[in-house]
This record gives structure tokens, C-alpha cells and sequence, in this order.
């Protein structure tokens, strides 16, 4: 009676090719345009469809299934990948497919060894251990594209109680269920009725929380920051100067990831002290002559050196310096500041380390090249809406061609600049709350890949008995 496809039996081929697309077009629904936000809705259809692909009569067939909807789904998002690495981004697209087909062989194996409920129960937990395997742990880590990331640009969005992971644990939870035929004559009406049912308690749930969070009655902090793609040094005073007549009540001025070819010069020291303000600037800090730290350097009112941090996870494949010895916040005149670079946003262990600090703002400076395109600089930016509303802390974030943000606490763009807008100037009142909070996932996530390893060792110790078994025959 309890089925995840009546009447149980294995998908055929058409059918299979069926789910594939509804899953892939609904992915690339799901990612159309950050102006589009309720079009993140549709990644449900992409968890239902990859639900229903898992249902293959045999293991290697539903892994290839999960290979090629993955690779449908992440090749035309991460196309900007080909002009980077050229024929290479077809390794790294696969890489991320794999992952994807990895999730369909593990559920079928769980369908045909445990039966279609137990293995219903089991996807959520499957998939988000995969998941946050993929995005946080392994030496190709790459969090871009997952589940939850679609909801980004949410005005209700989940992420301030539940976080990214988590979401992706919901939506495959609810994309499970649904496919359970807990009664006769489930229609199709009925499921999709009951889904919009729960969203949307689920959004008031959100609603309700999110409210719950209060805000330190104190003035906000003015910051302000310019666009500038690989500038020449001597033009910065210039730019710095014209921000700040624009911009007078700005106590920090920030500039790029990689604004400087090594530390920061006299001039840009004396214009902190002729002008009274705080300047973020990334640059790099020599250890040799060819190896040296990606590093965000703050310079005080007096022109002195007050903080600087290093990028914790520098970017695969690139010559982007050794990563950071460890990290610290920065006890500003205004509260504790983290410093993220560029794409050590994007990691969870990065940022939550910050949070954990009592980082009430987090400001980032960005490299992101022009070349590379709208779409790349889109998906990049979705990743400071998400974490701004999962610690519940704002996020200035000042890319090099865009797209620059400033985030409120509530992971709602308060200002943006538009893409490449070289010489851009974004400015923002961004209010620091008392501190930031980790969302539920940071201990669910970890648990999810423990359980996942285990059935996944369960699924090969039994097949390998099962094959011995069969040879003694």
C-alpha cells in the first residue's frame, strides 16, 4: 500500500527520460535570474523529478540516470567554467555530476535491499549528507547550484532558522513524501495540494522566527565601497576621494580582492589619515617573491595598519596564495567585523568560525572578472543573501566588476551595483545586531554524512556478500 511509484515496479525507459526532464528544466527554472525570485520555487520539481529517477531496476542504471541529470543540470549553469579552464570544465562538470549520480545509486540500492518506505525515509538524509560532502569537505569542494540556493532571493526565506543544508534536507523530505502513496487513489492534484499546504505554514513559521531576532538599538554603520577591476595604484586616492564626496558620512571605505599587486602603499595610508576614515583593501602580503597570502588589509584613521586577514580557502587550480594560519574578527569602533575573501564565502566552516567569534558584520571583498560573465557573477552573488540570513548578521560584499552588495541582517539586498559597472560606487547603512546565531544544519549536516557513510558501506558489504554467496553456489 506504501509505495513511492504505483504500483512499484522499476521505471522503463521513457518514463525515466520523462523525470529527467522535468528535473533538469525545473533546475534551470530554479536558476533563471536573481529578478526572478519566486522562480526558485522550482526546485521542488527538480527534488521530485531526481526522486523518481531513483526508482531503476538496477543500481548502475540509476547512476548513470543521477551522472546525467547532474551533468544537464551544472554544464549550462557553470558554462562561464570553459572559458576559464577551456576543455578542462568538462572534468569539473562531471565531477559535480558525479555527485548527483552517486545520490540516485545509493537510493535505488536502499529501494531494492530495504523496500521503497524504508528507502523514502532515507532520501532526505542521503542527500543532504552528499550534499554538504561535495560543498564543504573534500579537496574540490564547491557549494554553488545546491537546493537551498535556488531560495536565495526569497522576501520568506528559511534560511535564518534552518540554513542551506537544511532546506535541501526539506525539500527532499517533502519531494519524498509526496511520492508515498499513504493513501488509494492519491492524485496528483491532491499531493501537489498538500506541498503547497506545507510551504506555506512553513513560510509563516519563518515569518514568526525571524521576528523573534531583535536588533541592538544603536546607529548604523555608513560604509561605502568602488568597483575597480585590477586598477592602476596611482588612481586609488583619486577614487577613494570622489566615493567620499559622494558618500560623507562613510566611517569604511573597501575596495576588491586583489586592488593591490602586494601591501598597501603610502598613498593609500596617507589618505586614510588626511581624511579620517577606515579603509579595506585586498592585496597580497610576500612571503617570498612568489609566494605570498591573499590578504585583506584594514587601515586605520591614522594611517596605521589595524587588522588584516587572510583568505582561508584559496580557489582551486588558481595561483591564489597560501591559505590562512587562522582567523580572527576585528574589534572595530563599531563591533566585532569578520572578513571573508572573495570565495571563502561560499564554505560554511569558513563564515561559521567568524560567527562563532562574534562577527556581527562581515565585509567582503570580491575578485570577480568581467570576462567571466553575467550568469557566473549572479550565482556568486546569491551566496551573501543566503548567508546573511542564516547567522542573521548584514554583509557588505565589494566585488571587483560586480555584482557588488550590501545585505541587510535579514538577507534582503539593502543596495547593489550592476554588472561590470567599473567605477561603480555602492553605499549602504548596514545596522550590527547584537550577534550573529548558527542555523539548525551546522549539526545536521555533519550527522547526515556520518548516517549516509554507513549506509553506503552497509549497501557494498551486503553486495559483496551477496556476490560470495553466490560464487559458493
Amino acid at each position: 500500500m506504501h509505495d513511492i511509484r504505483p504500483p512499484g515496479e522499476p521505471l522503463g525507459w521513457k518514463e525515466s527520460f520523462g523525470w529527467l526532464t522535468l528535473a533538469v528544466v525545473c533546475f534551470h527554472l530554479a536558476y533563471t535570474s536573481l529578478k526572478f525570485p519566486a522562480a526558485g520555487l522550482f526546485i521542488f520539481g527538480y527534488a521530485w523529478g531526481l526522486v523518481q529517477l531513483t526508482n531503476q531496476p538496477t543500481v548502475r542504471r540509476a547512476f548513470y540516470f543521477g551522472l546525467s541529470t547532474g551533468y544537464l543540470c551544472y554544464a549550462p549553469q557553470l558554462f562561464f567554467m570553459w572559458s576559464i579552464f577551456g576543455p578542462f570544465a568538462i572534468v569539473l562538470w562531471l565531477v559535480l555530476a558525479f555527485w548527483v549520480g552517486l545520490f540516485a545509486a545509493i537510493v535505488c540500492g536502499c529501494r531494492r535491499r530495504w523496500g521503497q518506505v524504508k528507502a523514502a525515509g532515507l532520501i532526505p538524509v542521503l542527500w543532504t549528507g552528499i550534499e554538504y560532502f561535495r560543498s564543504e569537505l573534500y579537496y574540490l569542494k564547491f557549494s554553488w547550484l545546491n537546493v537551498g540556493y535556488a531560495l536565495a532571493n526569497l522576501r520568506a526565506n528559511p534560511f535564518d532558522v534552518f540554513g542551506v543544508y537544511a532546506v535541501g534536507f526539506l525539500t527532499f523530505a517533502l519531494a519524498a513524501a509526496i511520492s508515498v502513496r499513504y493513501l488509494l487513489k492519491h492524485a496528483l492534484v491532491v499531493r501537489l495540494l498538500v506541498a503547497l499546504l506545507l510551504l506555506t505554514l512553513l513560510a509563516f513559521c519563518l515569518e514568526f522566527f525571524s521576528a523573534m531576532r531583535c536588533t541592538r538599538p544603536v546607529p548604523p554603520l555608513s560604509i561605502a565601497g568602488i568597483q575597480m577591476e585590477f586598477p592602476s595604484p596611482g588612481i586609488l586616492p583619486k577614487a577613494l576621494s570622489l566615493a567620499l564626496v559622494k558618500n560623507l558620512d562613510a566611517q569604511i571605505f573597501v575596495l576588491s580582492e586583489y586592488t593591490l599587486d602586494g601591501g598597501v602603499p603610502d598613498a593609500l595610508k596617507n589618505w586614510c589619515r588626511d581624511h579620517s576614515r577606515f579603509l579595506v583593501v585586498g592585496g597580497k602580503d610576500f612571503v617570498t617573491n612568489d609566494i605570498y597570502y591573499n590578504t585583506a588589509f584594514v587601515i586605520g584613521t591614522n594611517g596605521e595598519m589595524v587588522f588584516q586577514q587572510v583568505k582561508s580557502v584559496p580557489i582551486q587550480f588558481f595561483h591564489d596564495g597560501l591559505p590562512a594560519p587562522g582567523q580572527k574578527v576585528w574589534n572595530s569602533p563599531w563591533g566585532k567585523i569578520g572578513f571573508c575573501i572573495c570565495y571563502d564565502l561560499s564554505y560554511t566552516r569558513v563564515t561559521d568560525e567568524l560567527v562563532r567569534q562574534g562577527a556581527q558584520l562581515l565585509i567582503v571583498p570580491t575578485m570577480d572578472v568581467a570576462e567571466w560573465g553575467r550568469h557566473q557573477h549572479e550565482l556568486h552573488a546569491r551566496v551573501a543573501l543566503e548567508r546573511a540570513a542564516e547567522y542573521g548578521v548584514p554583509i557588505f560584499r565589494l566585488a571587483s566588476s560586480g555584482i557588488s552588495q550590501a545585505v541587510s541582517r535579514g538577507g534582503y539586498t539593502v543596495a547593489q551595483t550592476r554588472f561590470s559597472g567599473n567605477g561603480d560606487i555602492i553605499a549602504a547603512k548596514l545596522r550590527l545586531p547584537g550577534k550573529g546565531a548558527l542555523p539548525l544544519d551546522r549539526f545536521l549536516a555533519p550527522l547526515c554524512v556520518a548516517v549516509t557513510a554507513m549506509v553506503t558501506a552497509t549497501l557494498l558489504l551486503a553486495t559483496w556478500r551477496d556476490r560470495r554467496a553466490r560464487l559458493k553456489r
